[in-house]
């Protein structure tokens, strides 16, 4: 488990490149919880950056998947699942392939499938301390 309290978007920049430097210790599905507004999203893009993303990193919330290629051809893939009704839904995307696939899965609002999430995963859970500061607790 791993604590950042009352983090600035100053501070992200560092905070990625700790979660980026023990990434290949930690399970490759990584669940963001939180409200919307916490910074899930800009939390993924510069974590995206510092891992080598060189293209523009957006949410995915009306395609439900993005993927992305880091400069040594690494592939990452990003969902947002606010959108869907259920883990039918998920399964209906093809999400289990991209989840097997050996590579990094980003995942918003998984609470929208949370049938899947019995296999080995890490929680990013972010909150408000106001509007300027978050917190960010990760879990494996």
């Amino acid at each position: 488990m791993k604590n950042w309290s009352a983090y600035t978007l100053t501070d992200l920049p560092q905070i990625a490149k700790e979660i980026v430097k023990i990434s290949s210790q930690i399970p490759r599905i990584w669940l963001f919880r939180g409200q919307m507004g916490t910074g899930k999203t800009t939390l993924i893009k510069e974590i995206c950056k510092q891992m080598g993303v060189e293209h523009s990193v957006q949410s995915p919330t009306f395609s439900l998947v993005n993927e992305y290629q880091t400069k040594n051809a690494t592939r990452i893939f990003h969902f947002d699942l606010y959108r869907l009704k259920n883990t039918q839904e998920a399964l209906a995307i093809g999400i289990e392939d991209y989840l097997d696939s050996g590579n990094i899965c980003l995942i918003e609002w998984p609470e929208q499938a949370e049938e899947l999430w019995d296999i080995p995963h890490t929680t990013f859970s972010l909150s408000l301390n106001n509007e300027y500061t978050r917190n960010l607790e990760m879990n494996w």
